[in-house]
């Protein structure tokens, strides 16, 4: 085993199983979906601090692209200067643009790892990387509340699900007030974005185990309910 996927093993993947394990075990009736949801809750709360400030990051950007386009249209002759005017401006506003970036690119590998946890099946041989002081099951019912089959893949409704919380949350963060710009190549490909995430978010959850379609919904709507919360009390 590599350094990397040692580290990737030891930081996420087992930290990852044993809690969701932890969690089966304490929850009444050893509901693996509610495990999951449990889990997620967690992961979000954790996250919490660097996701509020993409959010507002994000929010502030998008505000204030009339501003940043008229400074790109200034110094359109000179790449450089538009550059140095446009971060001196970012600066000015204490704003960071790639401030929106951070918690997608921790939330990646932790997908990455839970695709791990849920393609192994949970199976007893994958449980044997278990802390000593978390019990084992020997094996663990793949259903969410008796009805849907956490290990089977292309669970329509919780894909359909996971795409149209992928749109909500991309019109939220859509500028509403200021008048776009025409032929804006930002504009229109920001706009494209709002579309296209949600049909490769229902791709993606048409081919993995319905687990990480349920993680992706319940962190999805988690957010949408997140940026409702700080966007309402953000000036």
């Amino acid at each position: 085993m590599g350094t990397l996927t040692l580290l990737f093993h030891e930081i996420l993947y087992r930290p990852l199983l044993n809690a969701l394990v932890f969690l089966y075990n304490i929850i009444p009736g050893h509901d693996l979906g509610i495990a999951i949801i449990a889990l997620t809750l967690i992961i979000r709360f954790i996250l919490y601090p660097l996701s509020k400030k993409a959010i507002v990051s994000q929010k502030a950007v998008s505000l204030l692209q009339p501003k940043i386009k008229e400074i790109q249209r200034k110094f359109k002759d000179n790449k450089e200067a538009q550059t140095k005017a446009v971060m001196e401006f970012y600066k000015k506003n204490k704003i960071n643009p790639f401030g929106g970036c951070l918690p997608l690119l921790i939330q990646l590998p932790i997908f990455i790892a839970l695709y791990r946890v849920f393609i192994n099946g949970l199976t007893p041989e994958s449980l044997e990387a278990l802390y000593p002081f978390i019990q084992n099951p020997g094996s663990i019912n793949a259903t969410f509340l008796g009805l849907i089959d956490l290990a089977r893949k292309g669970y329509i409704p919780l894909a359909i699900l996971a795409g149209a919380f992928q749109f909500i949350q991309g019109k939220m963060m859509q500028l509403k007030s200021p008048k776009k710009v025409k032929g804006d190549m930002g504009s229109m490909m920001g706009q494209q974005m709002i579309y296209f995430m949600p049909i490769l978010t229902v791709y993606i959850a048409m081919v993995v185990p319905a687990a990480l379609a349920l993680y992706w919904v319940v962190i999805t709507l988690f957010a949408i309910f997140q940026q409702w919360l700080i966007l309402k009390n953000q000036k």
